[in-house]
């Protein structure tokens, strides 16, 4: 929501992965890195010849818990050693194995690769829900891999009937 200012979740799409009663785990997926030096802090991935830019043509913010651990959320249509199945038109991996056979063309051909995942504790998410943080609802394979990272926001505000242009910067419960 427009009222949660929050540099890590301030315009955010969270795909959410995983929601227990122990917590939950989410990628944001409209947020790639911008800095042009970014290449500089990747080593070898796969190889001393390879390095990650080269395989993927966008590296995600995918939140701010273990920002240094690569997560690759993919199509169900690609399964490899290590995906973790999330629904019929999801699955994600951090195994190496994706990121080579994205560089052999025979990986997924839709994916996000992101850097960290968000995290919350028993009940937190919740309690940001009841405070009117968040919007739920589901997402397409479409929508995730192939609408622009920075039209997501509005787009998912607009399938609410929400005009962000209004928004205000203040939340409340009615």
């Amino acid at each position: 929501m427009p009222h949660l200012l929050d540099p890590y979740f301030k315009q955010s799409i969270v795909f959410l992965c995983e929601h227990t009663k122990e917590g939950a785990m989410g990628l944001i997926v409209n947020k790639p890195f911008e800095n042009p030096d970014l290449k500089d802090l990747f080593t070898a991935v796969l190889d001393d010849k390879n390095n990650i830019l080269e395989i993927v043509p966008k590296v995600f913010f995918g939140g701010p818990v273990m920002v240094e651990r690569g997560i690759v959320l993919h199509s169900g249509k690609y399964t490899t050693e290590g995906s973790i199945n999330i629904s019929h038109d999801f699955q994600m991996t951090s195994s190496k194995k994706i990121l080579h056979d994205i560089s052999l063309k025979k990986g997924p051909e839709l994916y996000r690769f992101v850097l960290g995942h968000a995290g919350w504790g028993k009940g937190q998410l919740e309690q940001e829900i009841g405070n009117g943080d968040w919007l739920l609802q589901e997402t397409s394979p479409d929508f995730i891999f192939n609408t622009k990272e920075s039209s997501m926001w509005k787009a998912a505000a607009r399938s609410f009937g929400f005009d962000t242009d209004t928004f205000s910067g203040v939340g409340g419960q009615a």
